[in-house]
């Protein structure tokens, strides 16, 4: 495998996937910024306006995506890098996308019944907005990666590559490890890491990266006065785990984060 052509696809992969969630962002913004009064007519003219920008945007990075490891794969094995087709579905959360994209109003109308000003609960909504939209982009990677995979079975395992200038301690731990290609890639509210594909007959168990993990161990006693040096994923649970949220799927979070369900829901 060319370590210069790997990284030279990372950071291609990169910068058009981060470009894309920015053009996105902006976008949904500026829509959501020139809707008028916030209404209810209003949040469905929104809406009308922005799913065909948001599930354009999704199969767009489903098929960078798709293309991404087919010839990342194709680097490691050889042979023609023919990306396999991914088909995402609308409803990547399981819930209609007319739905969710009505929330940055609820959130909107919220904040007014509180008493917040005008501009301030706007920009919350606009915040939310951002929020839901990056996530989808996430869903969609994730998905098309799951798709991309499947069907190859020269690939049984990959890493969490990380991606940008800044990662949480959540996402450094998780890249330390190697996952198996059935378990879908947990996520988490503005994560960019990547996958990358590790071959069959090449597992290097379950640690792939010892120092990087003890980097990380000695960041979180740093912050939390407390580590455990045992060295397996067991070990961490007190630290990190594996959530599911109804919508999103497998999450990365703190055991003490927890989900809104309906029993949180006034009058439920």
């Amino acid at each position: 495998m060319s370590e210069v052509t790997q990284a030279a696809l990372d950071a291609r992969y990169t910068s058009v996937t981060v470009a894309l969630r920015q053009r996105l962002l902006a976008l949904a913004g500026q829509l959501f910024g020139a809707t008028g009064t916030y209404r209810d007519a209003d949040a469905d003219a929104f809406v009308e306006r922005v799913l065909p920008v948001v599930l354009g945007a999704q199969r767009q990075v489903g098929a960078l995506t798709d293309a991404y490891l087919t010839q990342m794969v194709a680097d490691m094995f050889g042979g023609a890098a023919l990306a396999r087709g991914v088909e995402l579905p609308a409803a990547l959360r399981g819930t209609p996308p007319e739905e969710v994209y009505r929330r940055p109003f609820v959130t909107v109308w919220t904040a007014l019944s509180q008493g917040k000003p005008l501009a301030e609960a706007v920009r919350q909504g606009r915040d939310r907005l951002a929020s839901i939209a990056a996530t989808d982009l996430q869903l969609a990677r994730r998905e098309a990666t799951r798709q991309s995979l499947a069907g190859d079975s020269r690939v049984q395992f990959y890493r969490r590559f990380l991606r940008g200038s800044g990662n949480c301690a959540l996402c450094v731990i998780a890249s330390t490890q190697r996952y198996r290609k059935e378990r879908l890639m947990p996520i988490h509210p503005g994560c960019d890491c990547g996958t990358r594909p590790l071959a069959a007959g090449q597992d290097p168990g379950q640690i792939i990266d010892a120092g990087l993990l003890e980097d990380a161990h000695t960041a979180v006693a740093k912050a939390t006065g407390q580590s455990d040096r045992g060295g397996r994923l067991p070990d961490y649970r007190d630290i990190i785990i594996d959530r599911h949220h109804g919508e999103l799927g497998e999450l990365l979070a703190l055991r003490r984060h927890d989900f809104t369900g309906p029993k949180d829901i006034p009058g439920q």
